[in-house]
């Protein structure tokens, strides 16, 4: 059970303190004797004043008034979950959490973690654990894992793919010939036939299968970025030779004549990161989405237009901003763009030199192809 902290009641109460000292303070100026007129001084330029320091958004403004001052971490909670407990945008969770120095990955939770809300020295909230040294992931039980930045579920069909490799590369993969018994499609189970693997590949036979997906176009120059692989499943060579047999090990969808071997990629790359915001203005286009629908909503995979070359890392935040339609002026005629419109946020869990893969985490709206994506405005 939360217990929630009333942030708007202290605020409220400390700015009712504020103006009553305010005001014994000016009552004391009253009644003050005024000083004797003095003969004015040379006249000496005064020093500029510096101006004031606009600090960008701070934690303590995003907190949100319902925080909870301690919070059990369950199993199944994400950290995106848990940032959104406590701050209006969970990119400024790096802010919020205190990276204890003692812990190998300081940013690791688990479930049973009591989180308790306090200040630091300057009085800006901090997000703690209470008891930080005896939950240090090196003595943790190996049956226990720490939570994930973003639900498992939604992007795993996606850990193995989609991803962007070279038209050549796809061209020289191994590739499915026929399925056993002249079937037309292969699932789970599916005992296939493969050229092209000649004893090359990992030890124990293990390969990820996609399908060519045609290629990824620059939105802005049309330049082909590269070739789109879609994960199709998994597949296992169970007797190798110059037409290999395989069975398929796990099926994302119906396997075809054609599709393709590539490598395997770990899971464990979405583990290791945290939601923040990019340095620097980053700005790009959704050039894909996977399955190819039209309207793209929560917990969807979508390819971006910019990637490692441009600063994206796993873990970076973006908004997503919907280009303004083009309407019929009804008064003056001629055509005009309407101001863009933000749909929502996406998070990055991929990266490739030229183009990365997110999340949609937020979708105040419909997403769309071509939606622009930035750095998230520091208010």
């Amino acid at each position: 059970m939360r217990e929630y902290n009333d942030l708007k009641q202290a605020m409220k109460c400390a700015g009712t303190g504020l103006t009553l000292a305010l005001a014994a303070v000016l009552s004391g100026c009253a009644h003050q004797q005024p000083e004797p007129d003095l003969a004015p001084a040379p006249s000496t330029p005064l020093p500029e004043r510096a101006p004031p320091v606009v600090r960008e958004n701070t934690v303590n403004q995003q907190l949100r008034a319902d925080a909870p001052l301690r919070y059990v971490v369950k199993k199944g909670d994400t950290l995106w979950d848990i940032a959104g407990y406590y701050l209006r945008d969970p990119w400024y969770w790096p802010q919020l959490w205190y990276a204890n120095p003692d812990i190998a990955n300081p940013h690791l939770i688990y479930p049973g973690d009591v989180l308790i809300l306090t200040r630091d020295a300057d009085g800006n909230f901090q997000l703690r654990r209470a008891g930080t040294k005896v939950l240090s992931p090196r003595i943790r039980e190996s049956s226990l894992e720490s939570i994930v930045t973003i639900p498992m579920d939604a992007i795993r069909p996606f850990i193995t793919g989609p991803r962007l490799v070279s038209a050549e590369e796809l061209a020289d993969a191994p590739y499915i010939v026929s399925f056993i018994d002249e079937h037309l499609v292969g699932g789970k189970g599916t005992v296939s036939y493969v050229r092209g693997v000649d004893n090359q590949g990992p030890a124990d036979g293990r390969f990820s299968l996609v399908r060519d997906a045609g290629p990824y176009k620059d939105p802005d120059t049309g330049e082909i970025i590269g070739q789109q692989a879609v994960p199709v499943g998994e597949i296992q060579i169970i007797e190798p030779g110059p037409v290999a047999k395989a069975q398929i090990t796990k099926s994302y969808r119906e396997a075809l004549v054609a599709d393709r071997l590539l490598p395997l990629e770990t899971e464990d790359l979405v583990r290791d990161f945290y939601p923040h915001a990019p340095e620097r203005a980053v700005e790009g286009r959704i050039i894909s989405v996977y399955d190819g629908v039209s309207a793209i909503g929560q917990y969807q995979v979508v390819t971006l237009s910019v990637g490692r070359n441009d600063g994206i890392e796993r873990g970076h935040v973006l908004d997503i901003f919907e280009a303004g339609r083009v309407v019929l002026d009804p008064v003056k005629g001629g055509q005009v763009r309407l101001p863009e419109l933000k749909s929502g946020e996406l998070l990055v869990f991929k990266t490739d030199a030229r183009v990365s893969f997110a999340v949609i985490m937020r979708a105040e709206r419909a997403v769309h192809i071509d939606d622009f994506v930035r750095t998230p405005k520091r208010y």
